[in-house]
């Protein structure tokens, strides 16, 4: 890309798809990335509506409703994709990458750093544009939630929260689906008394009732209110111990005994 290329800002907005995911489309100067294809559909409809030219297609995990997409939307023309090292994804690309944490990545002229944040799945990515002060996450932190453990372990996946909590404060959270009103629900049973928490309930109902995404959240607004990351808050592990003796004697115990608690919530 020329300078002035990449003097114009990056766009990303949602492309909807199924019931409730969101593949992310960035976009600068004619030209675009996709996180998650689960459906070329929907993302071909996007470009076609915005004339742009497809160039690279992030995956975070192997779920088909991540990945459907990714090989017809390779065949489209030349086309890079990325994918997590450890899991087995047919792209039907040409230039097809596997990835792992400390590799990075420049997209639209972008330097997007990858992260290993295994529970979800075994082989799970993250992918940090610092200076785009973003992360697509996939299905590791949603907002005021997690994942499912469907191959990890509680352990790892509270490593792989605590590793994106580290991440700058301000840092946009794009995570894969809509999910946050139910989160919320859920969170709020954990911590009633989290002023920070009702609040944002208030503001997502009503983003919703308008059609409009909650997410991204931020890094900073997680951290305040979403119980998988608030394992250490007094209040958390309270709730944890009321709903699993024992909960509270370490960090792990009460992620795993809340992660459980969200299974059976709903």
């Amino acid at each position: 890309m020329t300078s002035t290329d990449t003097e114009t800002p990056i766009r990303i907005e949602p492309v909807p798809a199924f019931r409730d995911n969101y593949f992310w489309l960035l976009s600068r100067a004619g030209r675009a990335a996709i996180v998650d294809p689960g459906d070329a559909a929907p993302v071909k409809r996007a470009l076609a509506q915005r004339a742009l030219e497809l160039t690279d297609i992030l995956v975070t995990h192997h779920h088909a409703d991540h990945m459907g997409g990714v090989a017809e939307l390779a065949r489209a023309g030349h086309v890079r994709v990325y994918t997590p090292a450890t899991e087995n994804i047919a792209t039907g690309a040409a230039h097809a990458t596997p990835l792992r944490e400390g590799d990075s990545i420049e997209v639209l002229g972008t330097r997007f750093d990858v992260l290993d944040v295994p529970g979800h799945t075994a082989g799970h990515i993250a992918y940090h544009a610092p200076q785009l002060q973003s992360l697509f996450c996939g299905d590791t932190l949603f907002a005021a939630g997690c994942g499912r453990l469907f191959e990890g372990t509680p352990a790892q996946m509270l490593g792989s929260l605590r590793k994106l909590a580290m991440l700058p404060p301000a840092t946009r959270v794009y995570c894969a689906h809509e999910y946050t009103l139910s989160n919320l629900r859920f969170a709020l049973a954990v911590e009633p008394a989290n002023e920070r928490l009702r609040q944002r309930n208030v503001a997502c109902t009503q983003l919703r009732s308008r059609g409009e995404p909650t997410v991204p959240s931020t890094i900073e607004e997680e951290l305040a209110t979403n119980p998988f990351l608030r394992v250490d808050a007094p209040a958390v592990r309270q709730a944890a111990e009321r709903e699993q003796a024992g909960a509270a004697s370490c960090a792990t115990s009460t992620f795993a005994a809340i992660r459980g608690w969200k299974n059976r919530f709903g």
